[in-house]
């Protein structure tokens, strides 16, 4: 425990310096803290580090969120926003990471070592602000989050769980139904989505295809909006390979579109809740972002969860201007390369 204790606290202090030397924000002006960590979460909690290491101010609203898992980045962007909208003149700090040292799994179980092969500790800290002076020097604006949680069907929540194996060796199990079951959460996910951002052509041709299949019992495949009209780049959880052909597939996405996660998972691994802005760091630092571009995070986390955030630019990024994991290889980097480095279990 004193070495994933020690491993987690330089990830999150050194997610947090960085932050707090880009933003100029002093740690007393941090009205909201939020942590997430889904496996790793010892007493005293990771919000309480956060404060003792920074000695933010006595009455800060702190949250630490557990067993979640790798959709708990945007639960906490969620949980920030909502929030805000009721503490006006704040900052908020968010705070995803996640460690196996403690957790990791030491028996025989196929199903229970994909973890072992995929995770990798990560971590990466939010600054978000309902300051109208802080527009100017904002990156992003949140438009949308969107929430959905299947955890009332079976199947969906047996699908990610931390079990015991049959020598009592405690690792997290992960089913055969979790494509069909991710899959099904994505489908409701967007339905709730669309609306809000999809073009109105695009909105009559899913509502047609949906009344012919439901009224007049057509037998035609369900119609799968063009996201790309909508977003220009997409963050889509770095969980494993098939989960990205999987996503690939049924959005008929590009390679170009698909490149910031996998190159993720290709060079960090699967680090969970932060997987997310490790791939958005990567658009930056290829100089991709543009002032009015949105973007579509799209996490999946054991429960069963599919939840969506959407951002639009403040700005153009310069990757010149930025620090982030990328920069000094960036360079390195193709859309080619994850197609032969591949993890096989």
């Amino acid at each position: 425990m004193a070495d994933a204790r020690k491993e987690t606290e330089d990830v999150i202090v050194g997610a947090i310096d960085e932050l707090l030397a880009k933003t100029g924000v002093k740690p007393r002006d941090i009205g909201i803290l939020v942590v997430n960590s889904s496996l790793f979460n010892p007493t005293p909690s990771l919000s309480a580090m956060v404060v003792n290491r920074y000695k933010l101010r006595g009455n800060i609203l702190s949250y630490n969120l557990g067993g979640i898992g790798c959709s708990a980045g945007l639960i906490s962007i969620d949980l920030a926003k909502q929030l805000l909208q009721i503490h006006p003149n704040s900052y908020a700090l968010v705070v995803s990471t996640e460690n196996i040292t403690y957790n990791w799994y030491e028996g025989n179980e196929r199903p229970m070592l994909v973890t072992n092969c995929l995770f990798r500790v990560g971590g990466a800290a939010i600054l978000l602000s309902n300051r109208s002076s802080e527009r100017r020097h904002s990156k992003y604006q949140l438009v949308h989050t969107i929430r959905t949680h299947k955890g009332a069907d079976d199947k969906c929540y047996n699908c990610v769980i931390q079990k015991e194996d049959d020598t009592n060796q405690i690792g997290v199990s992960l089913s055969k139904d979790l494509m069909p079951v991710a899959g099904d959460a994505l489908k409701t996910n967007i339905t709730t989505l669309g609306p809000l951002v999809l073009p109105m052509s695009e909105q009559l041709l899913f509502f047609a295809t949906l009344v012919a299949k439901k009224i007049f019992k057509m037998k035609i495949k369900p119609y799968i909006p063009d996201f790309k009209l909508a977003f220009e780049h997409f963050c889509i959880h770095a969980g494993g390979r098939g989960v990205l052909d999987e996503l690939e597939k049924n959005l008929e996405l590009s390679e170009w579109h698909m490149e910031p996660s996998r190159m993720t998972l290709y060079r960090f691994g699967n680090t969970s809740s932060s997987s997310l802005w490790y791939e958005l760091a990567y658009s930056e630092a290829k100089g991709r972002i543009r002032k009015g571009d949105r973007t579509w995070q799209i996490a999946f986390g054991s429960g069963f969860k599919c939840n969506s955030a959407v951002w639009r630019a403040l700005r153009t990024i310069n990757p010149a201007q930025e620090k982030n994991p990328w920069i000094e290889e960036i360079d390195n980097f193709t859309v080619h390369v994850p197609k032969i480095a591949t993890i096989v279990v």
